[in-house]
């Protein structure tokens, strides 16, 4: 996911974002609509309620004789030229009251009763169509009580009672919102906490693991096809890499024979140069055979779990191929840094490992100088051949490691001891290291 997490999208980020538009859509929705409805069922008055009396607070006042009056201030001259049907009775709770405008008939009565309403929506009258309203308001003298009309077709009710309603979706947008930042990740976390599982296993399958399968408990219904399609396409490589497997395993079989005759015709001719370059070219055949039945009988491998020594595995290689490294020019030496050195392993896939490496030393190192077999416990184990021969150009170094590859076309390899080594030190949870100069080669398999 290196790469691809710099532009895949964050789902946790994706789902958090909409659904935080989507809550405070569905707020907005909700407080418009409450304000409609609210609109609908009250005053057409609450449009200027507040404007009204704002103006008459500051112009309220009490004469010499403690009698209420009303001053033309500036805001109120413009508020009544603005509404030119506008009638008001301003009223203190004591029951002094001055009016203005013209007050419908029905309402007459009621002037000098205002002073006993607190608020009041007052409509519905068999003998008017006037909506009349009631509001107090906190003014320098006091609470004032103001009886009003004559402005119900006046202003946006639905405005005023968006504006007063910051109050409430205010509060709950700035606590919902974060809440929804919060416990979004969290529940995305857990609902993708089986997906998250099965994308760590997916990980942790081995390259050449055809036969693995990623579980399905667990998994979102959503998600689940992905993984049995994922789990479909493996089965198919599965049958794929065994149909490969067999052939090459049938083919280096097959080879074995014709092999074994020609070198039985060849071994019946006179001694001669080309005698002895036809036995080099079915010996030749022979080891690419063999190293293809090795390459394919490693994938099978069932015998890792079993107690090896390395230092004794590493030894008994240097013992066989010692006359063979000798006759190529070499000398060669075995160090180990302890006696012993236990681990579970295949005993019959590293020694082949060991000895791919001693022989690619044998066919590479220049024909001179020391090669060297050493054992030391680092880490979990580590096994090294050393030569001194030209080494390996840098472009050559992982690439030989790869099947078939060889560094010159003229090699007298088959270009698979190195690819055998790399997939018997993977197979035992470890890696191979090649460090190359021009005074020699160490290839080493180092074991976890």
């Amino acid at each position: 996911m290196g790469g691809a997490g710099n532009t895949n999208p964050s789902l946790w980020w994706r789902l958090s974002w909409q659904l935080s538009l989507v809550f405070v859509g569905v707020v907005t929705a909700v407080i418009i609509g409450l304000c409609f409805y609210g609109a609908s069922i009250l005053s057409p008055n609450v449009a200027l309620e507040d404007h009204i009396t704002a103006v008459l607070a500051p112009a309220v006042s009490l004469d010499a004789e403690g009698r209420l009056e009303i001053r033309n201030t500036p805001e109120l001259d413009a508020l009544k030229q603005q509404y030119d049907g506008l009638w008001y009775v301003a009223a203190t709770p004591n029951g002094s009251f001055v009016s203005y405008g013209t007050i419908p008939p029905v309402y007459a009565e009621l002037v000098r009763l205002t002073y006993l309403f607190e608020g009041a929506d007052i409509r519905g009258s068999a003998g008017t169509n006037e909506i009349a309203s009631v509001e107090s308001v906190e003014t320098g003298i006091g609470e004032l009580r103001v009886l009003f009309g004559g402005v119900a077709d006046k202003g946006w009710p639905i405005f005023t009672l968006m504006s007063n309603a910051y109050a409430i979706y205010g509060p709950l947008l700035a606590i919902a919102l974060p809440a929804v930042f919060f416990t979004v990740p969290r529940i995305i976390r857990r609902g993708l906490a089986s997906v998250s599982e099965v994308a760590r296993k997916a990980s942790e399958i081995e390259p050449r693991r055809y036969d693995a399968r990623l579980p399905l408990d667990g998994i979102p219904r959503e998600v689940a096809p992905l993984v049995v399609a994922f789990n479909e396409a493996l089965g198919r490589l599965e049958i794929e890499f065994r149909k490969r497997q067999h052939f090459l395993m049938d083919a280096a079989h097959e080879l074995r024979t014709p092999i074994a005759i020609m070198q039985t015709r060849i071994d019946g001719t006179a001694e001669g140069q080309d005698r002895r370059r036809l036995l080099d070219d079915v010996a030749r055949l022979a080891e690419t055979a063999e190293q293809l039945l090795d390459f394919e009988r490693n994938d099978q491998a069932s015998d890792l779990q079993e107690t090896v020594d390395l230092v004794e595995i590493a030894r008994g290689v240097v013992a066989d191929l010692a006359p063979l490294a000798i006759g190529a020019g070499y000398q060669i030496s075995f160090q180990s840094e302890v006696e012993s050195l236990k681990r579970k392993g295949s005993p019959s896939a590293l020694p082949r490992a060991v000895s791919n490496l001693v022989r690619n030393a044998i066919d590479h190192g220049g024909g001179r100088g020391m090669i060297t077999v050493s054992v030391s416990d680092i880490g979990g184990g580590r096994i090294s051949v050393t030569d001194v021969g030209p080494g390996i150009p840098a472009e050559h170094r992982e690439l030989v490691f790869e099947p078939f590859y060889r560094v010159t076309p003229k090699s007298t390899g088959a270009g698979l001891g190195l690819s055998l080594v790399k997939q018997i030190a993977l197979n035992h949870g470890g890696e191979v290291r090649i460090a190359s100069a021009a005074a020699g080669t160490e290839v080493a398999i180092q074991f976890r």
